[in-house]
């Protein structure tokens, strides 16, 4: 049976991730791209081009592939894309599966959000749960997601096999596209963020473990069809992870605390800023609300059968920050300037 491992959303911080770790692992990894580009320069990989908003070109990019490993996705975090989001989070969704049992696929892995998962009270630890359902979550985003992983884990059957992970908050190298959170490291190291914030909290992770654990997913001794792992890290509240930041870069942590209210009501404000300019913005009303929220995970289910280890936030913020100071070009052009 071929061996051939197919990836989709390859140019993202975790589908980049996830190529390495199959490189690692002595394979030649199918990267489905919608066109060229120069972040797999010299990686042993086969380029296919595609999109999983149309439907006509995935079956000859899933030809032969044993695994897919469907990371294609929009992080909207903005409000009034709606639409968009819809279309490729949950009918890109429904295309790949498609197109996988179309084309002999042997099985579906799904990268999904902590995001998909209902929000329980504050300070109880959320395990996977067995129905993944739109209406106990918020949100546009968080919403797609919730449907498209039970669409993913409902596909399962006939012969096709399909398990979901779903990751935290993503950090640590391999930032190409500038992430939210990169976003925020990026100002810190540049002295360029004045203030820290006294409320909320996330869960974050190393985008090499969740590669890790997306990868060992392949594997159907260890990951069972119709299984879903979260594949989470450590919870920071936001004060900590600025004063790690502060640590790590050198720089002196703030003190004037931003205000959740000021906060809260200069969101859209700052939406619209970074939108018009095309750009990811630091903080929305979506992700203010979330940080808000319960953000333990147990990863507890992914330890057991995946061999999941996630490292420490200090570490990969560490290792983030280094990569950063290497490959970003407008930071290197600031370095210099």
């Amino acid at each position: 049976m071929s061996s051939t491992s197919v990836i989709t959303g390859a140019t993202g911080h975790i589908g980049y991730a996830l190529a390495m770790e199959l490189v690692a692992r002595g394979q030649r990894p199918r990267l489905l791209l919608r066109k060229p580009s120069p972040l797999f320069a010299g990686m042993p990989c086969d380029i296919a081009f595609g999109d999983i908003t149309d439907p006509a070109s995935l079956p000859a990019a899933f030809e032969g592939a044993d695994t897919v490993y469907h990371l294609a996705g929009l992080i909207e975090v903005n409000e009034g894309n709606d639409d968009m989001v819809w279309r490729v989070n949950i009918d890109g969704t429904q295309n790949v599966v498609s197109a996988c049992k179309a084309s002999g696929v042997r099985r579906l892995v799904y990268c999904s959000s902590v995001d998909a998962m209902p929000p329980a009270p504050k300070g109880e630890t959320m395990r996977e749960t067995g129905h993944y359902a739109s209406a106990a979550v918020s949100g546009a985003y968080a919403k797609s997601k919730a449907i498209a992983t039970q669409a993913a884990l409902n596909s399962a059957g006939g012969g096709f096999e399909a398990v979901a992970c779903l990751p935290s908050a993503c950090i640590g190298p391999y930032d190409f596209k500038c992430s939210n959170i990169g976003v925020m490291v990026r100002l810190f190291m540049r002295m360029h963020f004045p203030v820290t914030m006294r409320f909320g909290g996330y869960n974050f992770v190393d985008v090499r473990d969740a590669a890790q654990g997306l990868a060992a997913c392949a594997d159907p001794a260890r990951a069972p069809s119709g299984e879903s792992y979260l594949l989470t890290g450590e919870y920071l509240d936001t004060e900590a992870f600025i004063a790690a930041l502060a640590e790590l870069t050198g720089h002196r942590a703030p003190i004037l605390p931003l205000p959740r209210i000021v906060a809260g009501a200069a969101a859209p404000a700052v939406e619209q800023y970074y939108k018009f300019f095309d750009k990811t913005p630091l903080f929305t009303s979506y992700s203010l609300r979330k940080i808000q929220e319960n953000g333990l995970f147990s990863y507890e289910k992914a330890a057991r059968a995946l061999a999941y280890r996630p490292r420490s936030a200090r570490e990969s913020l560490e290792d983030m920050i280094q990569w950063i100071e290497k490959n970003d070009p407008e930071f290197v052009k600031y370095r210099g300037a």
